[in-house]
C-alpha cells in the first residue's frame, strides 16, 4: 500500500473564514484553538506547513458550525425598523404593485423562489399557439445522432439558490438503482439550456465534487464560490463550454473517505459517481451519449475522485480538473483489500490505459502556490503523462488550498483546457 498520509487538509475550505475539516495540528495532537479528539481517520499531508488557523470572527452572518462539512450561511437577520420606516416601506411596496410591472419586480427582486419547483429544458410557447417545443415539450433533436434527450424518469427539483443572471440551483433526492445509496443532488444550467435555438441540441456534463468529507452538502452548490458564475462568463467569452453542473454528494457520512470507490463491504461509492449519478443526468437534460460531452472538475479529496473515476472509465469520461487533490487512494476502508485498492489506484488505472492504447484523456492539474505539492503532480505527469494519457499542470499565483482560488485558476486555464477536448452545444440552423 502507498504511505500517503493525506486527507483532510487543515486549510479545505471552499472560502476564508470556512472551518477548517480538522481541528489538528501536523502530529495529530489537539492544537491550542481546539480541544482534545479521538484521532483523526487520516492524518495531514506531510508537507504542509500552515497550522489551522487562528478563530475568525463570523462571517456571512453565521457562527462557524460545528459539522465536519460545509454547510451553507443563514442569511444576516437585518436589523428591527422603526414603525415609521415599516410604513414607508408599505407604501413603497404598493406603489411598485400599483404601476406596470409591480408585481413581476416584487416577486422576481424581493424574493428568490428558493424552495419552488423547477424545470428545465422546456422553451416558451411559440406565438400564437402550437405543439412541440413551443408548447413546453422538449424538442426533437436533428442532426447529430450524438445527441441524447432526458430519458426519464423525470426528478423533482426544488430552487436551492438563484444567480444574477436568472440561472437558478436546484436540489432533488437520489437513489441510485445500481448503488443503492441514497443521497442529495445538485444541478445548474446555464442560460443556454433554455436558449430556444439549443433546444435540439446536446449540452457537456461537468460533475463538480467538492473537497472535505462532501457530506451531507455539496458546497459547489453555494453561489458564493462563483463556480456557475465563472462557467456563464467563459462561455460568454469563448474560453469554456456552458456545461450542465451536476453536484452530488460525495461520501455516505462524515467519518471516512471512501475514494469513490466500491470498497468491499461498504457503500458502492464508486457505482454512485460512475453510473447512478451520469444516469440521472441523461434521465433529465439533454446531454450526449458519446464520452466527448461527460468530465469531472474536483478539489482535494473529490479531485481524486474525478481523477480515479476518469482513469478506470475512459471509456465514459473525456476529463478531469484535478485541484490539489492526491493521485493515489488511502482509504483506511481499504484495510485487507489490497487487491480492490489496486484497482482504484488512478497510477495503476493510467499505466493500464498508456499499456491498452486506450481512448485519450485529459487530466488537468491545478496547485496554489502558497498550498505546495507539485512534485508529486509532476511524478505522476512525468510516470503517466504519455500515449492517450495527456496531463497538464497549471499554478495558480498567490492561491491556497480553497475553493475561491480554484475557481479563479479555472477561469484562468482549467475550463478552457477541457473545453477544447469536449463537445458543446450546436445551435439550430433553421
Amino acid at each position: 500500500m502507498h504511505q500517503y498520509p493525506q486527507r483532510p487538509r487543515p486549510d479545505d475550505q471552499p472560502y476564508p473564514g470556512h472551518r477548517p475539516q480538522q481541528p489538528y495540528g501536523h502530529d495529530g495532537q489537539a492544537t491550542q484553538e481546539f480541544p482534545a479528539y479521538p484521532p483523526p481517520p487520516r492524518q495531514q499531508y506531510p508537507y504542509d506547513r500552515q497550522q489551522p488557523p487562528q478563530q475568525q470572527p463570523p462571517q456571512y452572518g453565521y457562527e462557524p458550525q460545528q459539522q465536519e462539512y460545509y454547510e451553507a450561511p443563514e442569511p444576516v437577520r437585518p436589523p428591527k425598523k422603526s414603525k415609521k420606516k415599516i410604513w414607508i416601506s408599505a407604501l413603497v411596496v404598493c406603489a411598485l404593485l400599483a404601476g406596470g410591472g409591480g408585481w413581476a419586480y416584487f416577486k422576481t427582486d424581493w424574493f428568490d423562489g428558493n424552495g419552488e419547483a423547477v424545470s428545465y429544458g422546456k422553451t416558451p410557447p411559440a406565438a400564437g399557439g402550437g405543439g412541440g417545443a413551443g408548447s413546453g415539450a422538449p424538442a426533437k433533436p436533428t442532426g447529430d445522432p450524438d445527441v441524447s434527450l432526458p430519458t426519464g424518469p423525470a426528478a423533482a427539483f426544488k430552487q436551492t439558490t438563484k444567480l444574477d443572471d436568472g440561472t437558478r440551483i436546484a436540489k432533488t433526492r437520489l437513489k441510485g438503482a445500481k448503488s443503492g445509496f441514497e443521497s442529495d443532488v445538485w444541478v445548474w444550467t446555464p442560460k443556454e439550456y433554455d436558449d430556444p435555438k439549443y433546444a435540439k441540441s446536446g449540452f457537456p456534463v461537468l460533475i463538480a465534487l467538492p473537497g472535505g468529507n462532501g457530506f451531507p452538502a455539496n458546497y459547489w452548490a453555494d453561489r458564493s464560490l462563483g463556480l456557475q458564475k465563472a462557467i456563464a462568463e467563459q462561455a460568454e467569452k469563448g474560453k469554456s463550454l456552458p456545461f450542465v453542473v451536476i453536484m452530488p454528494v460525495l461520501n455516505p457520512d462524515a467519518k471516512y473517505y471512501y475514494d469513490g470507490s466500491d470498497i468491499p463491504n461498504q457503500p458502492k461509492m464508486g457505482t454512485w459517481m460512475s453510473e447512478d449519478v451520469p444516469d440521472f443526468a441523461k434521465a433529465n437534460f439533454r446531454t450526449y451519449k458519446s464520452r466527448d460531452g461527460w468530465a469531472f472538475m474536483g478539489n482535494s479529496s473529490g479531485a481524486f475522485v474525478g481523477l480515479k473515476q476518469l482513469m478506470q472509465h475512459p471509456d465514459k469520461f473525456k476529463a478531469v480538473i484535478a485541484n490539489g487533490g492526491e493521485v493515489v487512494p488511502d482509504s483506511p476502508l481499504w484495510k485487507g483489500f489490497q487487491r480492490e485498492m489496486d484497482a482504484n489506484n488512478p497510477e495503476k488505472l493510467a499505466q493500464k490505459l498508456i499499456d491498452s492504447k486506450g481512448p485519450e484523456v485529459t487530466v488537468a492539474f491545478q496547485y496554489g502556490t502558497k498550498e505546495g505539492g507539485r512534485a508529486r503532480l509532476e511524478k505522476f505527469q512525468q510516470s503517466y503523462g504519455k500515449g492517450p494519457v495527456k496531463v497538464t499542470i497549471y499554478e495558480i499565483q498567490g492561491g491556497d488550498h480553497n475553493g475561491w482560488d480554484y475557481v479563479r485558476g479555472m477561469k484562468e486555464n482549467g475550463l478552457e483546457t477541457i473545453s477544447k477536448v469536449m463537445k458543446g452545444p450546436k445551435p439550430s440552423t433553421g
